[in-house]
C-alpha cells in the first residue's frame, strides 16, 4: 500500500479542520477546550483510503501562539496542503506557516482555497492569482490548486480525486528506524503507547527498539496504523506503537525512538542556518529549537563569533544530549517569533581545530562528502567508524563503503566498518618492527597484536603483516609470524623461556597473559606451552590463571608443613609471618594443602591428621 502524509497549514479559521472532516468525516477538534475555543490546539491525525492508496492527514494549529505545535507536525509531512480562505486570502499566520514550511525544506505543496461559496467567480480567480504570485517568491513545487466549499460535495470529490493522483512518499530510506514521539498514552491493561511518524526505515512487531532520551531498550508489542493492527509500519506511516517494559512517565513528546547502536547523543551539534527576512541569529544567545517533535532551549554560538548573522554556520549547545542526523531540519524561535531555519551538518562532536571544522562544515553544506571524509580522517588518524555513516552523512553502510572505495590513499575495513588514512599503517608497521627487533623470539598473530593496538582493526593489522612478510622481515607459520632471520624451530626454546620465567618468579608468579605480553607471544601459543609444561609436571596449575614452577611449589609445601610442625597449625596469619604474599596466593596455597592425606582442615586452620 502506498503511504502519503499530508499536513495542513494556514491561518486560523480558514477551514483546515472543516476541510478534513469533509474529506474523511473525522472531527479533528475533539477536546473540550478545542471545541469551546473553535481552534485546533494540538495535532490531529486522520486518514483517507482508496484501494491500495492511503493518505494520512496531520491537521496542525493555525493560531500564532500555537505555531510550536505546527512545527512539531511539519517534520513528518510528505506534502503540505496550504489552506487559504477565498474570502480573506493570505493572512499573517499563512505567511508564517509558509516561511516555516520553506525553512523545513518542504517543497511539495497543494493549494486548497476554501469557502469559495463566499466569493464570486471573479473574486475567486483574483485570489488564485494573488496566491500563486505570492508563492512564486519561494522554491515550492505546487502540485495543483483546487478551490472548494465544504457545502459543495462535488468540489470535495474533485479534491479527493486529485489527492489520489499524487505520488507516494519521497522520504529517504535509511538503514535504521527512527520515530519522534508526538503523543504518549497509558491505556488501562495495555501499557505504554506512543504515536508518531515512521522515518528512516520500517519497524516490525516484536522488534527491539531503543528510546534514546531515556537510554532504555524496549520491544514493540503491537503496532496500529489508522486503528488497525499490523505486523509492520513503513516510512510515512502514522503509527501507534505499544512498547513493552517502559513506563509512560519515562517517555515524553519529542523523544526519539530508534535502533540501539545507530545514534550517539551529544550536547552540541553544528548547523548551517538562514534567518528570515530582516532577522538575524545572534551569537551566544538563547533560542527555542524545534527538531522533529522535540522542543528544547538551546544556546547558539555563531561559528565566526560575530554579533549576529543572517546566514552562516553555528554550534547549537544544549543542556542534554541531542540525537540528530545529517540533513535534519531545525527551526529556531524566540518567544512567539520564528527567527531562522537550519540544517544539521555535523551531528557528532569531533576533536577538531577551528580551521578544520570550517572546511568540514563548508564541505557538508555542499554535500561534498569526499572533502568531508578527508577532513574527518585528518582528525581521526586512528580510524573513522563507518558505523555512524547514516548519522554523519545520511548514507547507508553499503553506500559509505562504496563511497570510501572511490577515495585514494585510504584503507577500508569493510568487516569492522572503519576507514583509515593509509599513512596510519606506518604506525602499525613501526610498532611490529619494534617488537621483533627487541625480541628475537617473538611469535604473534594479528589477533594478539589487536589486543595491543586497540584502535586498529584486525584487518588493518593483517595488511601491515602482509607487507612485512613481503619484505622478508617476518615469516608466517600457520597463523603466527616469526622473525625471518630465525631459521631454527624455536618452539622448545620458548618452553624453556616460559619455564625459566616461572622459576624466577618462584611462589609469586604473574598471570599467564602478562607473561605472554612480556615475551611477545600469541596467547593461544602461550596457552599451548603451559599445557605442555603442566603435562610434563614441570609446571603446576593451581587456578585458571595461576601457574607455578613445580620445584617452587614443592619447596613451598615443605615449608608450610614445617610451619604446622612448629605452630601446630597453619592459617593466613602465621603464613604471612613467613611470606610476604598477597591474600590471593596465600588462600590458593592453603587450599592446595587439602590435597594431602596427612593434612586436614579445622575451621580456617590446617593441621596434621
Amino acid at each position: 500500500m502506498s503511504n502519503i502524509i499530508i499536513g495542513t497549514a494556514g491561518h486560523i479559521d480558514h477551514g483546515k479542520t472543516a476541510l478534513i472532516k469533509a474529506l474523511n468525516g473525522y472531527e479533528g477538534d475533539s477536546t473540550n477546550e478545542e471545541k469551546q475555543r473553535g481552534i485546533t490546539i494540538d495535532l490531529s491525525f486522520s486518514n483517507l483510503s482508496k484501494g491500495q492508496q492511503n493518505i494520512a492527514f496531520i491537521d496542525v494549529p493555525g493560531h500564532e501562539k500555537l505555531v510550536k505545535n505546527m512545527i512539531a507536525g511539519a517534520f513528518g509531512f510528505d506534502y503540505v496542503m496550504l489552506v487559504i480562505s477565498a474570502a480573506e486570502g493570505i493572512k499573517p499566520q499563512t505567511v508564517e506557516h509558509i516561511e516555516i514550511i520553506n525553512l523545513l525544506g518542504l517543497k511539495d505543496i497543494i493549494v486548497t482555497i476554501t469557502k469559495k461559496d463566499l466569493v464570486t467567480e471573479e473574486e475567486l480567480k483574483e485570489q488564485e492569482k494573488n496566491i500563486l504570485n505570492f508563492l512564486g517568491e519561494y522554491d515550492f513545487d505546487i502540485k495543483f490548486l483546487q478551490a472548494v466549499s465544504v457545502y459543495d460535495e462535488k468540489s470535495i470529490e474533485r479534491l479527493k480525486d486529485k489527492l489520489f493522483t499524487i505520488k507516494n512518499s519521497s522520504k529517504q530510506e535509511e538503514n535504521f528506524f527512527r520515530y519522534y514521539v508526538d503523543r504518549v498514552f497509558s491505556p488501562k491493561g495495555i501499557g505504554t503507547v506512543v504515536t508518531g511518524t515512521v522515518l528512516g526505515h520500517m519497524c516490525e512487531l516484536n522488534e527491539k527498539v531503543f528510546i534514546c532520551d531515556a537510554q532504555k531498550e524496549s520491544k514493540i508489542k503491537n503496532i496500529q496504523v489508522h486503528n488497525e493492527n499490523v505486523i509492520e509500519a513503513n516510512i510515512s506511516n502514522r503509527a501507534a506503537i505499544n512498547l513493552q517494559g517502559i513506563n509512560a512517565s519515562n517517555i515524553k513528546k519529542g523523544d526519539l525512538i530508534t535502533k540501539k547502536g545507530y545514534l550517539r547523543g551529544f550536547d552540541m551539534i553544528d548547523i548551517s542556518f538562514c534567518a528570515l527576512k530582516e532577522k538575524t541569529l545572534q551569537h551566544n544567545k538563547n533560542y527555542t529549537m524545534f527538531i522533529g517533535s522535540k522542543k528544547i532551549e538551546v544556546k547558539v554560538l555563531l561559528f565566526d563569533s560575530t554579533t549576529s548573522l543572517e546566514k552562516g554556520f553555528a554550534t547549537i549547545k544544549a543542556d542534554e544530549n541531542l540525537y540528530s542526523v545529517f540533513g535534519e531540519k531545525i527551526i529556531l524561535r524566540q518567544g512567539n517569533a520564528t527567527i531562522a531555519g537550519a540544517k544539521v551538518l555535523n551531528p557528532i562532536v569531533d576533536p577538531m581545530k577551528k580551521n578544520q571544522k570550517r572546511v568540514l562544515l563548508e564541505a557538508l553544506d555542499k554535500n561534498n562528502f569526499e572533502e568531508a571524509y578527508r577532513e574527518l580522517l585528518n582528525a581521526h588518524k586512528k580510524g573513522l567508524g563507518l558505523i555512524s555513516s547514516t548519522q554523519r552523512f545520511a548514507l547507508s553502510h553499503e553506500q559509505a563503503i562504496e563511497f570510501g572505495r572511490s577515495l585514494e590513499n585510504v584503507f577500508i575495513d569493510e568487516k569492522e566498518l572503519i576507514i583509515y588514512p593509509i599513512e596510519t599503517k606506518d604506525l602499525i608497521l613501526d610498532f611490529i618492527r619494534d617488537i621483533y627487533t627487541k625480541n628475537t623470539y617473538a611469535l604473534l598473530s594479528s589477533t594478539s597484536l589487536k589486543l595491543r593496538l586497540k584502535w586498529a582493526s584486525e584487518g588493518f593489522i593483517q595488511s601491515a603483516l602482509d607487507i612485512l612478510e613481503e619484505e622478508n622481515f617476518l615469516v608466517k607459520e600457520n597463523n603466527l609470524y616469526k622473525n625471518a632471520n630465525i631459521k631454527e624451530d624455536f618452539a622448545k626454546n620458548l618452553e624453556n623461556i616460559v619455564l625459566q620465567r616461572l622459576e624466577k618468579e618462584d611462589i609469586a608468579p604473574t598471570a599467564p597473559y602478562n607473561i605472554y605480553d612480556d615475551l611477545d607471544l600469541d596467547r593461544k601459543l602461550g596457552d599451548n606451552i603451559l599445557k605442555s609444561l603442566t603435562s610434563k609436571k614441570q609446571v603446576i596449575r593451581l587456578q585458571h590463571n595461576l601457574f607455578i614452577h613445580g620445584e617452587s611449589l614443592n619447596k613451598l609445601i615443605a615449608s608450610m608443613k614445617e610451619i604446622i610442625k612448629q605452630d601446630g597449625y597453619i592459617e593466613i596469619a602465621n603464613f604471612k609471618e613467613h611470606y610476604e604474599l598477597s591474600r590471593k596466593y596465600i588462600v590458593t596455597y592453603l587450599d592446595y594443602l587439602d590435597n594431602f592425606s596427612n593434612i586436614k582442615k579445622e575451621g580456617n586452620k590446617r593441621v596434621f591428621v
